[in-house]
């Protein structure tokens, strides 16, 4: 057991995953502890799902030496995520390796443009832009510069779809993209690189609140698979992304939608 934990491509790095406690977060954390890495379980309001997950991930490691953490912190706030670094680093003794911005919100109602009041707006970008901005800055200036280092960020193929009732929510997701895309620029020399994962529509609490079954048909039926995705879909992808394998791809949206976006 001990020989084949130590050849997992991701043995021996930390990874952060926000907005771990579910859905996609909650796949991407249980997928990268799978390849190896000791994982970071954020959160902002679902300690018990968080738990649980830890317990789950920590369910053959000596209690003495978990492989992964839950960690409360708001995204949005920077003294938060100061502390969630700092924690991540305490708890396992090691500079960070990955960073993987998962936390999210969506506006289940779906506003026009012109209905979209500036509160829901605000809170929109608050969590889904200056999150990752916060996250992203943070980790720009401390994940280890000896290599495997990765920023991967979730955005959303609607930022390509255009579908009406999601301005705030594709803005706020394009404005990420665009960061990262310099970002990866910026961090030349550093042997980070920083990608964007961009998911279609996938089964989730998140995609299917406020949608009737009608509107949940006729978007799977607009998909040439023929299904909707599934948080694996995702995960699968960003562990790709945070392995030796995937450090040739920089400064890149890789759209993971079933052809529902081309």
């Amino acid at each position: 057991m001990e020989s084949s934990s130590s050849s997992l491509p991701l043995n021996g790095r930390v990874a952060i995953v926000t907005g771990a406690s579910r859905a996609i977060g909650r796949a991407i954390a249980t997928h990268l502890h799978s390849l190896g890495a000791r994982v970071v379980v954020n959160y902002a309001s679902s300690s018990s799902s968080a738990d649980q997950l830890i317990s789950e991930l920590n369910a053959s490691a000596p209690p003495s030496h978990p492989t992964a953490v839950a960690i409360k912190a708001d995204v949005s706030d920077p003294d938060q995520v100061k502390q969630l670094f700092d924690k991540a680093e305490q708890e396992f003794g090691s500079k960070i390796h990955i960073l993987v911005n998962c936390a999210g919100v969506l506006d289940a109602k779906y506003p026009s443009l012109a209905n979209t009041t500036v509160e829901d707006w605000d809170w929109t970008f608050n969590i889904n832009t200056k999150g990752s901005f916060l996250c992203c800055r943070e980790a720009a200036n401390r994940l280890t510069r000896e290599g495997g280092a990765r920023i991967i960020s979730i955005s959303t193929s609607v930022v390509g779809s255009l579908l009406p009732g999601y301005a705030a929510y594709a803005a706020s997701k394009a404005a990420v993209e665009t960061m990262i895309k310099i970002l990866a620029k910026e961090l030349k020399g550093t042997q980070i690189t920083a990608n964007i994962v961009a998911p279609g529509p996938v089964a989730t609490e998140m995609f299917f609140a406020g949608k009737t079954e009608e509107t949940v048909k006729r978007i799977v039926d607009a998909t040439p698979l023929g299904r909707l995705g599934e948080p694996n879909d995702i995960s699968g992808i960003v562990g790709f992304l945070a392995t030796d394998a995937g450090e040739w791809i920089n400064g890149q949206v890789i759209r993971v939608n079933g052809g529902f976006v081309v």
